[in-house]
């Protein structure tokens, strides 16, 4: 299984933007969404099962939401009201079971949140 993240660029303080991983295949349990800021390590952002449960963490709880298109095998990542720390590479990764560590991922994708 291969994930390709796209989506990303510059966007206003308080503006929205929205993230597509696109899997080659839907064999997989659990696609999340990390972040990476510049010189700091990678976070997580939040989840989506294939059943359509999700997690996120508690700093983007309120203003991010995570779908997904089952037909399309794509995952969304919604980040309304961003914030400049919001800014960093974002990437998606996969699991194929609930037991196995996110071990397939895609490239990142830069969003930057500046006036």
């Amino acid at each position: 299984v291969q994930l390709q993240a796209s989506g990303g660029g510059l966007v206003q303080p308080g503006g929205s933007l929205r993230l597509s991983c696109v899997a080659s295949a839907d064999t997989l349990y659990e696609v999340g969404w990390f972040r990476q800021a510049p010189g700091k390590g990678r976070d997580f952002v939040g989840s989506i099962t294939k059943f359509g449960l999700t997690r996120y963490a508690g700093s983007v709880k309120v203003r991010f939401t995570i779908s997904r298109d089952v037909l399309k095998n794509t995952v969304y990542l919604r980040m309304n009201s961003l914030r400049p720390e919001d800014t960093a590479v974002y990437s998606c990764a996969g699991r194929p079971l609930s037991s196995s560590p996110y071990n397939i991922w895609g490239q990142g994708t830069q969003v930057t949140v500046s006036s």
